[in-house]
């Protein structure tokens, strides 16, 4: 029998990669039962609830976040080149073949109105990575203005990315973000 870490790391990975493909609400329990090997009794006993499923699998999701970012930053040595560096990991990423957007915007779309956790897991999500991109911003020498707006352009090249299939979407949102940099830092 394997040790309650090792199933739930199981069940976390099937469950993320079966949802990011199919959508949370598609797929339900048994099929995660199914693709991580582990019974639907240990799989309860490990996560209450569906929702607390979707809120680990979310948080998966920003480590791997945070780690891309991160992974991008540390290659560059101005504040400048880590928030372009942002677009970058978006570029790389959206090159992906089993690309299907945000996973944090795609679970907010099918379930913020009916899961408090996942609202709550989002918003969290989303905010740190606003206050991230404000620290490189202000140390780069930038207002709060301007680091809102790069962020939207990060976020809107995820949306864009997902809905039109277009990889170009960071190319374009890094292209903005330079402008916007190059004008506000002048």
């Amino acid at each position: 029998m394997i040790d309650d870490t090792v199933a739930r790391t199981q069940v976390v990975e099937a469950a993320d990669q079966l949802f990011y493909a199919h959508g949370v609400q598609a797929v339900g329990m048994d099929a995660v039962r199914t693709a991580a090997g582990v019974s639907l009794k240990r799989i309860y006993a490990l996560f209450p609830s569906k929702d607390a499923l979707i809120v680990a699998v979310l948080e998966r999701r920003r480590a791997q976040w945070n780690a891309g970012i991160a992974a991008g930053a540390a290659r560059e040595s101005t504040a400048r080149g880590k928030i372009l560096a942002v677009f970058d990991f978006l570029d790389a990423w959206f090159r992906e073949p089993d690309f299907n957007g945000c996973a944090f915007i795609n679970a907010y779309g099918e379930l913020h109105g009916g899961n408090p956790g996942v609202t709550r897991t989002v918003r969290a999500q989303k905010d740190a990575f606003q206050r991230y991109v404000a620290d490189l911003v202000r140390a780069a020498g930038g207002t709060e203005t301007l680091a809102a707006q790069i962020a939207i352009l990060a976020e809107g090249a995820q949306t864009t990315a997902a809905i039109a299939g277009t990889p170009e979407a960071a190319v374009h949102a890094r292209a903005a973000a330079e402008v916007l940099l190059d004008a506000a830092l002048a």
